[in-house]
């Protein structure tokens, strides 16, 4: 699968400007994705996904993110999606897969977007909700809401909500600065019936058994989501890091500078920017890699994890992603002018990266102080772990 997601990658840089301008995946990128069975690489074996371990969508995420970071953010984001759905109730995947199990799910996991109520049978629910990535394409969306309760006292629930298209409106909102590409725009939902079966509460899904567990017995299936969450969209950011430096370095190679004709590869700036954009870029890769393999050991070994192993996890996230930030960062202020034009990949390298820095997972002020809450024995403020 990282050999069919490296091989897209020169069409996908090919179609970046257009995919910018379409502001979603152009539909030959999407069916490039689709022959490649990539959607579908955490998906479960029994409906003909391949099952891989978590760390997959890392190492996918990565060579598609060299291409094109819109692209490896969607891919990543859709992907994951068929790997949650495996942990709701069977009815809800029979009804989802059992049409196609090829089709693409949305979500927005914004909880506090979306109001929903207990009703016989169900829910019904009603909000709107930001960011729904690559949601045009997709005919499903899991979206997060919090459960109204008459008593203040039963506490706050938070649930998500599997909706077919039609019981949702999508809203034309997506003009971004940085992975203009991704379409996440704002779904809207009126008042929807969400039946008990395509609904899951949040904390099924803290790590152990899942109501998909009887059907789906894989580990892969007992990982926290919300603490992993993270590394869902972390090899976006290290596959655009790693373009960006490759770029770089080849432009170093053959270029002379503009004033003085001196050859950039000989400078000494030259030679440190490139070793300390490279250290951030390894050490990044290794820690997002080495906290998916973790924690399916983890899993493998039975073992539900604990608050200071979740903090943990959205820690190295967080920060994995950011020091991928930092390394664009220097290399294109190393860069200078030639990194304005709109006609090279580096302007966009740059805006993606700080896209993907933006998304509140890689906030690392809100990662760091829960971490450092759960270590002088405070709770944790984040309701989803």
């Amino acid at each position: 699968m990282v050999a069919r997601a490296k091989a897209l990658i020169p069409q996908l840089r090919d179609r970046a400007a257009r995919t910018e301008e379409l502001r979603r995946l152009p539909p030959e990128t999407e069916r490039d994705l689709h022959e490649a069975d990539l959607f579908r690489i955490v998906q479960p074996k029994r409906v003909g996904g391949s099952e891989l371990d978590y760390v997959a969508l890392v190492d996918c995420a990565e060579q598609l993110g060299k291409g094109d970071a819109s692209v490896a953010w969607n891919f990543a984001n859709l992907a994951s999606h068929h790997w949650m759905l495996a942990m709701f109730d069977r009815r809800a995947q029979d009804l989802v897969w059992g049409q196609d199990p090829n089709v693409l799910i949305a979500s927005s996991f914004i909880f506090p977007a979306g109001r929903a109520r207990r009703v016989d049978g169900g829910y019904r629910l009603r909000g709107s909700w930001p960011f729904s990535s690559g949601v045009a394409s997709c005919e499903w969306n899991m979206l997060g809401s919090v459960v109204a309760s008459d008593d203040e006292a039963d506490g706050i629930e938070y649930r998500i909500f599997l909706l077919p298209r039609k019981d949702y409106r999508i809203l034309d909102t997506w003009n971004a600065a940085g992975l203009r590409g991704t379409g996440s725009n704002d779904v809207e939902v009126r008042d929807a019936f969400v039946a008990q079966s395509l609904s899951v509460a949040v904390s099924d899904l803290a790590g152990g058994s899942t109501p998909g567990s009887v059907v789906n017995p894989n580990p892969l299936y007992t990982l926290p989501v919300f603490s992993l969450f993270p590394f869902v969209l972390s090899g976006v950011a290290l596959g655009n890091a790693q373009a960006c430096l490759d770029d770089y370095v080849d432009t170093a190679r053959h270029r002379a500078s503009t004033y003085n004709r001196a050859k950039l590869g000989d400078l000494q700036s030259t030679q440190i920017k490139i070793a300390e954009a490279s250290a951030k870029i390894d050490a990044a890769r290794l820690i997002m890699r080495s906290s998916c393999i973790d924690a399916m050991e983890a899993a493998r070994g039975g073992q539900i994890p604990d608050m200071a192993v979740k903090t943990k996890s959205r820690r190295d996230g967080a920060h994995s992603v950011n020091i991928c930030t930092e390394a664009v960062s220097l290399l294109f202020a190393a860069s200078g002018a030639r990194g304005l034009f709109t006609s090279g990949a580096l302007q966009r390298q740059f805006r993606d990266a700080h896209a993907i820095n933006s998304h509140i997972a890689f906030n690392f002020d809100a990662a760091g102080t829960n971490y450092g809450r759960i270590a002088l024995g405070l709770p944790s403020e984040n309701l989803t772990l």
